[in-house]
């Protein structure tokens, strides 16, 4: 069998209500070699029925396991140990892939190590809250992410030889992290001009901002150094107002 172009990697725990549109989302992809990357954290709820029954019925390969973790990112690095993909993605419960023609409109552009997008807002019931802000740079460097998650997790498709694992000494940020470290060693990266996900709001990162903030600042401190990061911060900070006025804290 030929090698997936991508595995889509979704982590979840007790979220039945929100797997439906997920999983139809990523079966409903055309023309594409892909697979489907399920790791469960041995949820109580109907979630591994749901998985099961998918697996079953789903138009692509799905691959899952249902067992206890040590968190988000120890979820999501035994979702990369799974995946055989030339490229992964992150699409994790209650999120979805914009149409069906998304992977191979992508699939579709020059081969580079990233590629990545556009991502829409939406709320509990799938309704649009407008794009994520801020919206990616028309160039995607390691650097960029200097003022925090220039490009959305959901939206960023990278060739999974050069994803290193997430580190789990962080609880909240270890995503900002992997993103930059998977951007050192994957300078070659293509906007692709399109949305790629729409994404649930209210993540980890939401529901605890003090300890994500100072969390995040020991992440960029370390790739940034101590004193350009703080100079980062100050403009974050007096920016801050302003994306509360567009209503995307």
């Amino acid at each position: 069998m030929d090698q997936p172009q991508f595995s889509i990697l979704t982590v979840t725990y007790n979220a039945a209500p929100l797997l439906a549109t997920t999983f139809r989302s990523v079966s409903e992809q055309r023309n594409i070699r892909c697979e489907h990357v399920v790791v469960d954290g041995n949820s109580t709820d109907a979630s591994v029925d749901l998985i099961e029954t998918y697996a079953q019925q789903s138009t692509h390969p799905v691959r899952w396991i249902s067992e206890p973790d040590k968190g988000l990112y120890d979820a999501m690095n035994k979702a990369l140990s799974m995946a055989t993909g030339q490229y992964v993605l992150f699409i994790n419960a209650g999120d979805f892939l914009h149409d069906p023609n998304t992977l191979s409109r992508i699939a579709a552009l020059p081969e580079v190590d990233v590629y990545y997008g556009e991502a829409l807002r939406v709320d509990e019931h799938g309704r649009s809250l407008g794009y994520r802000l801020p919206r990616p740079p028309r160039r995607l460097h390691w650097r960029s992410l200097r003022f925090g998650m220039s490009v959305c997790h959901q939206s960023f498709i990278v060739r999974r030889s050069c994803a290193p694992s997430y580190n789990t000494n962080y609880r909240i940020a270890a995503d900002i992290d992997w993103m930059i470290r998977c951007l050192k060693v994957c300078p070659n990266t293509l906007h692709t001009q399109e949305v790629i996900s729409h994404f649930l709001v209210g993540g980890l990162s939401s529901q605890r901002r003090s300890k994500a903030w100072r969390e995040r600042y020991r992440v960029l401190s370390t790739h940034y150094g101590v004193a350009n990061n703080l100079l980062c911060h100050l403009w974050m900070f007096i920016r801050y107002p302003f994306r509360l006025l567009a209503g995307q804290p």
